[in-house]
């Protein structure tokens, strides 16, 4: 069975690596925003994932 790259995952999916361009992209998709509100997320935040999504929430309410 051969690894399908295209669907690749982070590595550690509780944290946000804003430095790896793909991993920038995939949790953009995850969440259904832009690099740039994510970015800004992380700032806020931190890289927690979970941290990073109950902000998302809160902003849109």
């Amino acid at each position: 069975m051969t690894d399908n790259l295209k669907k690749r995952r982070p590595q550690d999916a509780r944290r946000i690596n804003i430095h790896e361009p793909w991993e920038l992209a995939w949790w953009c998709c995850e969440f259904n925003i832009g690099r740039a509100r994510l970015e800004a997320a992380v700032r806020e935040v931190g890289t927690s994932a979970a941290a990073v999504k109950r902000h998302l929430r809160k902003r849109k309410t």
